[in-house]
Formats: structure tokens, C-alpha cells, sequence
């Protein structure tokens, strides 16, 4: 049987937050030739561009891949369900739609972790390039970029109560999280346009796509990378039920995220070369980091009853939730542009701490869990998560085969650091709770409620009630150490023509939501990429 193949300049595997910036970025070039595949379907679905769309989108397979962790006995043995996008757009197109860089801090030690040119100075203008601010530009905003970032366009009276008590503990009000300083207590932005999602299919892609130079292939599940000797040489994927082969003229650019893109260089021959032989894998490179290193944001919810009306009793009310839709569809407004929280806190677990270490997501909501429909009482919602976790897990193939998913292990709250912020982070949130401008309107702590007092209980509460807040990162990780996956240029270590460029290469989590991180990293990847082919044409 003969394989149907094609050759194209760049072979990018994966359209997701960075894969759409690279494929708009390096086809500006008319005269460099570009394949972006993605394993799902176009962005077609309504509920992908309405923000609150991704109560619909998650946990469904025709947009997420639906993975689930293995049991994790820092959880209380539970498994948590991890939602990426399987759709354009990647994770852009169901994420939360919150925009929040990290702290500059967290770039400059990339940097001092052996990775030149990536300190905040290094990378701000990548987030500049990328931006179109709906409130103009400045020292640290752009106007023009393919990503919109604006505004809230819902606003609820328990949202500014539980603002006015942060600041009654001492946290000071901020405006812009991703300005001067990141620390305090105000709104998010969202990657949103005119009450419409802005992922990066729509902002990057959209203005690609009719680039004749640009192919955008759905539905392509990339199966292993094709080697000659130890450069990448193109991609063996399956449409359909036909098996296809592409071939990159220059390299192979892997950005299928953090689970994706361990898991496809392990099913390559690249990784740990024990467990590799151990499912009979040919090893084309030792490289023993690849899927360790794994970080994430776990959670820790508290819910509140109210005295008041909150969003549980609109969206429970057929006549309310009738108006909301009336709303949304002549206005673009309302609560179905409702990002994934309201208001963010950036603050310390504890004074001595030197920059802020844990995050509150505020909604003027609750559920047993995300994704879940609301509760059936008043009630809003404060996350917390620390922001710097130490706890490692892994991501490691269980087959040979693509199809197959792999172990994901998150081990959280594995480090004794880990678990004492958690209580603090708990501790916060009951401190703003009692502060004067909310503690009137709440009636109780309904999660996890006032029998947990001791650390040792709010430490088990944290195991309890926790969840992932969907942000794995670090399994490619960048450095120069033994663990290291790529370098500074973010070619794979060992090998030539490949790279990876998304959420997996960073170091080390950054001090926030991930997805305006990640868009910056197929930015400067795709500098990168021009740059180095540009001297090697030379």
C-alpha cells in the first residue's frame, strides 16, 4: 500500500495557543510553505465563541480530549478530569478566558535556570506584539495584535463586596495585573471581542487561513515523528482511517501541549530509553526528562452561601435565564460572557513571603464542580491555588501507539511546601470572608465548611475539595540540565529539525493562568525559527 505524502517548509503538530500563532507567523513569508494538523475538528461549534460556552465544551469528546489523572493519594485518591481542546484554538477555544502573563519575576528565572534571552525584559514584547488591548497601549500593552484582550462585561454586587473586604485585610486594589506589578485585588481580562471568545484559531489563524501558503489539515492525529538517523524529517499522522506522512524541508515544530507533546516524542523513540524499550519502541534518543517535571494550579474551593441573590438564582429561574439569553443574543452582554472568574487576588500566604505566591479566582457562582450547573441555593465561589507549586508528576505512555492515552500523574501536594500554603491559602480566604463588607451577606461556609478548623483538617479539606484549575505545564521542559527536554532555542536535545514550542517547555509554572504565557511562547518561538533559518541560508 502506498502512503499518501506531502512535503511543506515547517510541519507544525498541534493548533492549539501557540500552534496558531506559529502558522500566522511564519506564513507571512509567502514563499515558506506550512502544514498546521489538528487531531480535532474545526471551531464550528456556537458554544466555542460564546464565553460561558465552556460549561458546554468541556468534558465533551467532540472538543476535549477528556483526559482523567490516575488516583493521586495527595488528593484523598482521587482522579481529576484534565479538559485540553481537541478543536482549533486548542485549550483557547474552552479555557476560562482569563489573561494574566505571570510576574516578572518567573521569566527572569528562567533565565538564571540556563535559558538566555528569556527573561521578562526578553519577553514582554512578545506579549506586546500579540495583544490588542481594548484599553489602548502603553509601557506594557500593545494595540493591533491578533489577540483581543478587553474588558468584563458583567459586573455583580457580591463581586465588588468581596474586592472591598481583600482591601479591608490589606490587599491593595489593582487595576491591571499584568502592568507594573501583578500584586492586589481587582477584575481579570478575558480573550474576548464584543462579548465573543477570541481564541487564537480566530485571532491568529483567521487572519491566516487564506494564505495560500498555509495548509490547515482537522481531524490529523499526529501518530510519531519520522526520523532519518536523529533528525526529525516529518510526521506519520492518521486521517480517517487512511494512515498519511509529511515531510518539513526545515523542521518538525511540535506544539500539541503538555500532554500531547511528551506523549507524541515518546511514541517517537525520544524519552526515557528504559520504559521506552520496555514497550518495544525503537530508541532514537535517550532524553531522560521527557513527560517528567509536570506542574499545575490545584485549587482549593471554598463556597459561600449568601443572603442575597447571586448568579445560582438567575441561571436557575426559566424566566431569568430566558432574559439571559435575550440579553446575550441583542447585546452581547450579560452573563453569558461570563469568563471562568470575576475577580482575581494576587496576595502572600504569608507577610515574609518576598512577591505573591498564591491566587484567588472569585465567581459570583457555585457548582459541586467546573462544568457542573449551579447549585440550587445563593452561593458565590473563591478558589485558591498556589501559585509556584513544587510537587512534580509525570506524563508517561502506557502503548506504543498515539491512540492510547497516557498515565498522567500530577502528584499534588506531594511537597511539604505545598501542602502549608494550601492551609494558608484557606486561611486567607476565611479572613476575607470575615472582613466587614462581606462577612453581612454570607450565611455559611458551605465548602468546606466550619468543622474544619486544625491545619490537619484544612489540610485534609484541601485534599477534599480541591481541583485542577487546568494549567499542566513543564513536561519538555527548557534548560540545560539532565531532566532538560529542549534548549533556549527550543530544539530538542539530542536530535535536529525538531522543536517544541508550548506550554511544556516552561521551566517552571508561571505565576498565574497559562494561556497568555503560552501564546507568548509561539511568538518568540516563531522569531526563533525565521532567525535560524535566515542565518542558516547564509
Amino acid at each position: 500500500m502506498t502512503i499518501p505524502t506531502e512535503t511543506y517548509d515547517y510541519v507544525i503538530v498541534g493548533a492549539g495557543s501557540a500552534g496558531c500563532v506559529l502558522a500566522n507567523r511564519l506564513t507571512a513569508d509567502p514563499s515558506t510553505r506550512v502544514l498546521i494538523m489538528e487531531a480535532g475538528g474545526r471551531d464550528t461549534n456556537p458554544w466555542i465563541h460564546i464565553p460561558v460556552g465552556y460549561f458546554k465544551t468541556m468534558h465533551n469528546p467532540k472538543t476535549d480530549w477528556c483526559y482523567v489523572t490516575r488516583p493521586d493519594p495527595g488528593i484523598a485518591w482521587r482522579c481529576l478530569q484534565w479538559p485540553r481542546g481537541k478543536v482549533l484554538g486548542g485549550s483557547s477555544s474552552l479555557n476560562g478566558l482569563l489573561y494574566i502573563r505571570g510576574q516578572p519575576e518567573d521569566y527572569d528565572r528562567w533565565r538564571d535556570l540556563g535559558n538566555p534571552g528569556w527573561g521578562y525584559r526578553d519577553v514582554l514584547p512578545y506579549f506586546i506584539k500579540s495583544e490588542d488591548q481594548e484599553r489602548g497601549s502603553g509601557e506594557y500593552h500593545g494595540v493591533g495584535g491578533p489577540q483581543k484582550v478587553s474588558d468584563l462585561r458583567l459586573r455583580r454586587a457580591i463581586a465588588e463586596r468581596f474586592i472591598d473586604a481583600a482591601v479591608e485585610i490589606g490587599i491593595p486594589r489593582n487595576d491591571d495585573f499584568n502592568a507594573a506589578t501583578q500584586e492586589g485585588v481587582g477584575y481579570f481580562q478575558q480573550t474576548a471581542h464584543k462579548g465573543l471568545r477570541w481564541s487564537t484559531a480566530r485571532g491568529f489563524l483567521g487572519a491566516a487561513r487564506k494564505r495560500p501558503n498555509l495548509r490547515i489539515l482537522t481531524r490529523a492525529h499526529a501518530l510519531r515523528v519520522l526520523f532519518e538517523n536523529r533528525r526529525a524529517v516529518g510526521v506519520e499522522y492518521r486521517l480517517g482511517d487512511s494512515l498519511s506522512r509529511c515531510f518539513a524541508r526545515a523542521e518538525v515544530v511540535l506544539s500539541a501541549g503538555a500532554i500531547g507533546s511528551p506523549q507524541l516524542l515518546q511514541c517517537s523513540g525520544v524519552g526515557n530509553g528504559s520504559h521506552l524499550q520496555a514497550l518495544e519502541i525503537p530508541v532514537v534518543h535517550h532524553l531522560a526528562g521527557v513527560g517528567d517535571n509536570l506542574q499545575d494550579h490545584l485549587q482549593v474551593r471554598l463556597v459561600y452561601k449568601t443572603r442575597h441573590r447571586t448568579l445560582n438564582d438567575e441561571v436557575n429561574n426559566p424566566l431569568r435565564k430566558l432574559l439571559i439569553g435575550m440579553q446575550y443574543l441583542l447585546f452581547r452582554s450579560g452573563p453569558l460572557t461570563l469568563s471562568a472568574s470575576q475577580v482575581a487576588i494576587f496576595t502572600r500566604s504569608d507577610p515574609s513571603v518576598d512577591r505573591p505566591d498564591i491566587q484567588f479566582h472569585m465567581q459570583p457562582l457555585s457548582a459541586d464542580k467546573p462544568g457542573d450547573g449551579p447549585h440550587k441555593f445563593s452561593a458565590f465561589t473563591a478558589s485558591v491555588c498556589q501559585l509556584r507549586p513544587q510537587s512534580r508528576g509525570y506524563v508517561r505512555i502506557r502503548s506504543p501507539a498515539a491512540s492510547v492515552y497516557p498515565d498522567i500523574q500530577p502528584n499534588y501536594l506531594s511537597d511539604q511546601l505545598d501542602r502549608k500554603i494550601a492551609v494558608l491559602g484557606i486561611k486567607t480566604a476565611r479572613r476575607i470572608a470575615a472582613a466587614p463588607s462581606l462577612a453581612p451577606h454570607i450565611v455559611d461556609e458551605f465548602v468546606p465548611g466550619a468543622v474544619y478548623q486544625t491545619d490537619e483538617e484544612l489540610l485534609a479539606a484541601a485534599r477534599l475539595y480541591s481541583q485542577t484549575i487546568y494549567h499542566p505545564t513543564s513536561t519538555c521542559k527548557m534548560g540545560s540540565d539532565d531532566l532538560a527536554v529542549v534548549d533556549e532555542r527550543l530544539y530538542v536535545r539530542g536530535v535536529e529539525g525538531l522543536r517544541v514550542a508550548d506550554a511544556s517547555i516552561m521551566p517552571e509554572i508561571t505565576s498565574g493562568n497559562t494561556n497568555a504565557p503560552t501564546i507568548m511562547i509561539g511568538e518568540k518561538a516563531a522569531d526563533m525559527i525565521l532567525e535560524d533559518a535566515r542565518q542558516a541560508a547564509v
